[in-house]
């Protein structure tokens, strides 16, 4: 969610904290600040508003120091609301402090520090921090300890980067439960929230792991556990470019994503393929013993990939006939979880740092699962280093706070996944095996049919505006296609849509449709196909306004109340990959018309690492 930036260096870094500021956006947010060290002095500025604001306001107040050392923050407000005082970075005298994370203990906290005659001037959480690292300071000979002792008092999670004006050549981090990274340059260094802040500077990275702290210095680092004994970390290099965080030719970065999905289909499948399964090479950590003997398989997901993972259990129940649950992971982490033996735990996340299915993630581990597999998008995420296998879905980096290519990607490798289970459990003989092979290797070709059809979607997008809500309905594994559809368009369009399955309109939603109440409804030609034609019936007779977007093989008239716009896509196990890519359109253009902030909309955030 929130972004954090820091860097020491020979050089003034004012611009390289700015352009990491810029690089995490996608993560959403609502202010942000600075801090940087000059001739022994703390200079900050912070705004509420996007970064835009923070660069006025350093022309505008003359904000030229130029510093060497400096940590920066963009911030989503969870305790206090999103002003001046309540923006990052967070003072204590002569420190300054970004976090991401929330300080769950920080009220006795507070009180604890009042007493001791600390003010606070913000309502945020992190100043509880500040204070509690300047109080802690005053009784240690450096940064680095008065941090450790610090995060000891702390319950919650939390990245952190501070900067001591007594001290002005070290940066201090610390992780929980919050992703932070640090980039290793020559004879300078640096620490971000996210790989992607940094990739203008460096492309080499040590990934901390929770309950670490680092000492960023110009010319070296050190990272240490809480006890304070040194760790040995080795780097790595990203090879992501520079260019992914460039929108080249497109109007939005969620544009490019839904664009880019042939691309990212193949990428999933890329060497995974054999004549007729998938390769071992697939997981990363497969031990074969670990996925035998499979009888149930728990999904756990939150958002976007919660509806991948609905589509999941069909493809795992009616392919490789294995019984399959899918929950909320912040829900599940709060039940108490009957296990059946012989258990698969399945964690879906793009960023690989979603709070609750982290903590999900971690009940499993406690609870007698067999084994724990994730599907991401992130390779050095935490949800794949705390994982025992790991299926990446290779979608590249995602910008849009709106999830496109990786939701497409997860649907994928789920259907990568079941065929490998089904292989090797016997479910999926090589007959079968070879013709689901022979339909994924064809998805990206239909992926791009379906993205031609571009011009009649932004045609009928127009019918959206001035709408207030919408209906989505679906049957079978279009049910949640249709769920998530109905997300895409209120995420973007600020518009209120819901997804039904189609069989549950009689039981209320039928009582809203009316001919302002446009209806969304995803009909490709299989076995559930008249029962959903039964359903388009009954909203035309009450005067509902119909979109129906259809396989190429489904007869259904148009007229002055419905529009239908025709999928080719003749595969059923792929119909919820390629639909999904017309409803991305559909939801994108009606932004456009409803004029909002497609890639940052209001309130969210790309990586939730919040409960």
């Amino acid at each position: 969610m929130c972004g954090i930036v820091g860097a020491i260096a020979k050089r003034d870094i004012l611009d390289i904290l700015l352009a990491g500021l810029h690089s995490l956006e996608y993560r959403g947010y609502d202010s942000a600040g600075l801090a940087v060290i000059n001739e022994g002095k703390l200079h900050t500025i912070k705004t509420p508003g996007k970064v835009f604001e923070l660069e006025k306001a350093i022309q505008d107040e003359h904000f030229n120091d130029q510093g060497n050392i400096g940590i920066a923050h963009t911030r989503w407000a969870t305790h206090g609301e999103p002003t001046k005082e309540n923006a990052h970075p967070q003072i204590s005298g002569t420190i300054a402090v970004v976090h991401n994370g929330i300080i769950e203990n920080y009220r006795p906290l507070k009180e604890k520090l009042q007493a001791l005659g600390y003010e606070f001037k913000s309502t945020t959480d992190t100043e509880v921090l500040a204070h509690l690292i300047a109080n802690y300071r005053k009784q240690t000979n450096s940064l680095e300890e008065a941090v450790r002792l610090a995060l000891k008092d702390v319950t919650g999670s939390y990245a952190i980067a501070v900067i001591d004006a007594n001290e002005p050549d070290v940066i201090v981090g610390a992780k929980n439960h919050s992703p932070l990274v640090i980039g290793i340059g020559i004879g300078e260094n640096f620490l971000a929230s996210d790989v992607l802040a940094l990739l203008p500077v460096t492309s080499r990275f040590i990934y901390l792991d929770d309950g670490e702290l680092c000492v960023v210095k110009r010319k070296n680092v050190e990272v240490f556990n809480q006890e304070g004994h040194r760790l040995v970390k080795h780097s790595t290099i990203c090879t992501e470019g520079v260019e992914t965080i460039s929108k080249g030719k497109y109007r939005h970065f969620m544009e490019k994503e839904i664009f880019e999905q042939p691309q990212a289909l193949f990428n999933t499948c890329l060497g995974r393929l054999n004549a007729s399964g998938v390769e071992n090479e697939a997981f990363h950590g497969l031990k074969l013993e670990n996925l035998k003997n499979i009888e149930h398989i728990q999904i756990v997901a939150c958002g976007t990939s919660y509806h991948a993972g609905l589509v999941g259990k069909y493809y795992l129940e009616e392919l490789a006939k294995i019984h399959t649950s899918v929950e909320i992971a912040s829900e599940y982490r709060y039940r108490h979880a009957v296990v059946p033996k012989n258990s698969l735990f399945i964690t879906i996340s793009q960023s690989g740092e979603t709070a609750d299915t982290r903590a999900a993630l971690a009940l499993a581990k406690k609870i007698g699962f067999k084994t724990t597999l994730a599907i991401c998008n992130v390779s050095n995420s935490s949800i794949v280093r705390e994982s025992d296998l790991v299926l990446l879905t290779r979608a590249g980096s995602e910008i849009g706070v709106a999830s496109t290519k990786a939701f497409t990607t997860q649907l994928l490798a789920l259907l990568l996944l079941t065929i490998f289970l089904g292989r090797n459990n016997g479910q999926i003989d090589e007959a079968l095996g070879k013709e689901l092979i022979n339909s994924i290797r064809t998805l990206p070709e239909l992926a791009q049919k379906a993205l031609n059809i571009n011009p009649q979607i932004q045609e009928i997008a127009q019918d959206f505006a001035g709408k207030e809500h919408t209906l989505f309905l679906g049957r079978g594994m279009m049910y949640p296609i249709a769920l998530e559809g109905a997300l895409k368009l209120k995420e973007i369009s600020y518009i209120h849509a819901e997804g039904y399955a189609s069989g549950e309109l009689k039981h209320g939603p039928i009582a809203l449709i009316d001919s302002n109440m446009p209806v969304v409804v995803v009909a490709p030609d299989n076995a559930h196909l008249s029962k959903l034609l039964s359903n388009v019936e009954e909203v035309k007779a009450r005067g509902g306004q119909l979109y129906i977007f259809a396989s190429t093989s489904v007869q259904i008239p148009e007229s002055c109340n419905t529009r239908v716009i025709r999928i080719d896509c003749k595969n059923e196990l792929l119909e919820p990959i390629v639909f999904t890519v017309a409803l991305q359109l559909l939801a994108y253009h009606v932004a456009i018309i409803n004029g909002t902030d497609v890639d940052q909309p209001r309130n969210l955030a790309k990586s939730v690492t919040v409960e």
